[in-house]
């Protein structure tokens, strides 16, 4: 089914056909970074729905299906910053059971299984693992925070940075979460700090191929 015409969808298409237009065909990973509350999850949805409307087999997943278990998450205090930057989430794991295999998957479509999610946050807990496979011809999208880290950087054919303001992304999760809608509020501080320590290590909106002003979310923008 297609989707109506609006200004995220149109946005959508033009990313999907730059996309396409640089990978006619083969395995292609697509990852959708930005700030906690800039809008990567509704944004990485709507990117895949109008690659299946294309006709794309599209797969999605999110990096906050790969923590690491609490203790090793707080490993520095449960309000380090550091902790949060650099502890938060379990690389490895992303890598050997869903990228590695995913791309392994173009040589041998239809044989090799990947796992697009491998831990539950809120039960603190691994999922049961759950094996898909993908034609030769597929796309994976993957949203999340963090996802320009250095080390992370050549794991994309194609990335794109959410662009909006910390009193922007706060105000949003302030009414999604019933947190403190201030980014300098004491409660914020382990999120804030952590992510501009992020900022400032990775130059997530440098590093990616495009980045989209995601201030308002009803008309994104590709910036300038």
């Amino acid at each position: 089914m297609r989707l109506p015409i609006t200004p995220p969808t149109t946005l959508w298409r033009e990313l999907r056909d730059r996309v396409r237009r640089r990978y006619p065909a083969g395995r292609v990973v697509v990852a959708v970074d930005g700030l906690d509350g800039a809008g990567k999850t509704v944004f990485a949805d709507g990117l895949a729905e109008v690659f299946a409307e294309a006709g794309d087999a599209v797969f999605r997943a999110g990096i906050d299906g790969f923590h690491r278990p609490r203790a090793e998450r707080y490993a520095l205090g449960r309000r380090s910053p550091e902790g949060f930057y650099r502890d938060s989430y379990d690389y490895a794991t992303f890598r050997r059971v869903l990228l590695d295999p995913f791309r392994d998957g173009a040589q041998t479509a239809g044989t090799t299984g990947f796992q697009l999610a491998a831990f539950d946050v809120a039960r603190d807990a691994p999922v049961e693992s759950q094996w898909v496979t993908a034609p030769r011809d597929a796309v994976l999208v993957v949203d999340g925070i963090f996802l320009h880290r250095p080390e992370l950087q050549d794991l994309w054919d194609w990335s794109i940075w959410l662009d909006a303001p910390f009193t922007v992304t706060y105000a949003r999760m302030a009414l999604r979460d019933g947190s403190d809608p201030d980014p300098d509020a004491p409660s914020n501080a382990r999120y804030r700090q952590g992510q501009q320590l992020y900022l400032d290590e990775a130059h997530p909106r440098e590093a990616a191929d495009v980045v989209v002003d995601n201030a308002d979310l009803a008309h994104p923008r590709i910036a300038g």
